[in-house]
């Protein structure tokens, strides 16, 4: 029974795994597959600039708003250093992505609008203030050293 990409994703994506285990390459939706494996490198990209922006934004309000700091934000702020490092480990050439400028710019447009929402603040600076570096740090936490 051939199923359309449209019609069922699921569906479609098992018989074309099974077309392409018994050879019968002739018969793929080479279009749609070579989509799908593009899809798959953006879904890694936005999880860690999703990532990013969530460690970003609790950092924000880690230093904005040092009367509200506890282990809830420690936490959070280790799990997405660890997420983080993770994902970079087992996809080694999204580290590119830490060294494209336009690639923080949109990450930490994302962050500040996340920590203005939680926060209600709204003088951020326009641009990360802090080197990949520190950001991705056990030990790093801004203000630190003041």
């Amino acid at each position: 029974m051939s199923q359309t990409y449209e019609q069922d994703i699921v569906a479609w994506a098992n018989e074309q795994a099974h077309l392409l285990r018994t050879g019968c390459f002739n018969q793929l939706d080479i279009e749609h597959i070579a989509g799908e494996i593009e899809d798959v490198g953006k879904s890694e990209q936005r999880e860690l600039a999703n990532r990013m922006a969530l460690l970003l934004a609790h950092l924000l309000k880690w230093q904005f708003q040092p009367e509200r700091r506890g282990a809830s934000w420690q936490i959070t702020i280790r799990n997405q250093r660890r997420g983080i490092a993770r994902r970079l480990r087992k996809t080694p050439s999204l580290t590119a992505d830490l060294k494209d400028p336009d690639w923080w710019n949109a990450v930490w447009d994302d962050a500040i609008a996340q920590a203005a929402q939680e926060t209600g603040l709204a003088n951020f600076l326009d641009t990360c203030p802090w080197d990949s570096q520190d950001i991705l740090s056990e030990c790093w936490f801004p203000g630190a050293s003041e």
